[in-house]
C-alpha cells in the first residue's frame, strides 16, 4: 500500500513567557490514533523530524485522566512503543513528497517550539497543500502552518478554514498565560478562517485538501477523514 509521512516536531521542551523550559514533545494519543487507523487501512509510516532526531513524547500524555482512564493510558502506551518508525525518522530535509500518499502532523506543544519557525517544514506544508495530497494536522501540529510563507510574506493557509487548540483550551491547560503566544491567535493573524468548537470535544474541519483537528480528541475522527480522502 501507499506511505504515510508522519512529520513530528524534534523538540523535548517548550519555552515559555519567562524564559522556562516546559518539558514536552509529541502528544501521545495524536500520534497512535491515527497510527492504528492507517497501519489497519494497510499503508505504511515513515516518521520525519528536523535534523532526522527522534522524538520525544510528552510524559504528561499518558496520564490516565487524558485517556480515559488507566485502561487508555496503558493501551496509548503500547501503541507508541509499537512504532518502530519512530526510532529512525527521516530528516525532514531529505524527504521527497513525491513518494508519500498523504502528509500527517501530530501535535503537543512540541511544534510551538520548532515547527513554528521550520522552514523546511513550512515548504513541505506549502508543496503538499499545492499538491493536493490528503494533508492532516491536529491540536498544536497546525502551530507548522505559521512557518509556510510565500515569497511575498503571505501564508500559504491563508483564506482556508483550520482548527487547532484553541485559548480557551490553553486557558483550561493552565498555559495561557505562561506561553509567549497563543496558537489561535497567530493563526488567526496570519490569515486563516479558525474554527473554534467546543473545548476538549472532537471537532475535525475539512476545507479542499486539507483536514485538521482541534484537540487530542480530534486525533481519531481526522484520521478517518484523510483516509476518505485516500480512497
Amino acid at each position: 500500500m501507499s506511505k504515510i509521512l508522519f512529520v513530528m516536531t524534534g523538540a523535548d521542551h517548550w519555552t515559555l513567557a519567562d524564559g522556562t523550559r516546559h518539558p514536552t514533545g509529541f502528544w501521545a494519543e495524536e500520534a497512535a490514533a491515527p497510527y492504528e487507523a492507517f497501519r489497519a487501512a494497510g499503508h505504511d509510516v515513515v516518521v520525519a523530524t528536523p535534523g532526522g532526531v527522534e522524538p520525544t513524547m510528552d510524559q504528561g500524555s499518558l496520564a490516565p485522566e487524558f485517556n480515559g482512564g488507566q485502561e487508555g493510558s496503558d493501551r496509548v502506551a503500547r501503541t507508541v512503543a509499537s512504532m518502530s518508525e519512530l526510532k529512525r525518522p527521516v530528516k525532514l530535509s531529505d524527504v521527497d513528497l513525491d513518494d508519500y500518499a498523504a502528509v500527517f502532523y501530530p501535535g503537543g506543544h512540541g511544534p510551538m517550539e520548532d515547527l513554528s519557525v521550520d522552514a523546511e517544514s513550512g515548504g513541505l506544508l506549502t508543496s503538499a497543500l499545492e499538491s493536493g495530497k490528503p494533508l492532516g494536522i491536529v491540536c498544536h501540529g497546525p502551530a507548522a502552518l505559521l512557518a509556510a510563507t510565500r515569497d511575498d510574506g503571505s501564508n500559504a493557509f491563508a483564506g482556508y478554514r483550520v482548527t487547532a487548540f484553541t485559548n480557551a483550551e490553553e486557558t483550561q491547560a493552565g498555559f495561557a498565560d505562561k506561553a509567549a503566544w497563543l496558537l489561535q491567535d497567530r493563526l488567526v493573524a496570519a490569515g486563516v478562517d479558525f474554527q473554534e468548537g467546543e473545548a476538549w470535544a472532537p471537532k475535525v474541519v475539512v476545507d479542499r485538501n486539507l483536514v485538521t483537528g482541534q484537540n487530542p480528541a480530534s486525533a481519531a475522527p481526522l484520521a478517518k477523514e484523510l483516509l476518505k480522502k485516500l480512497g
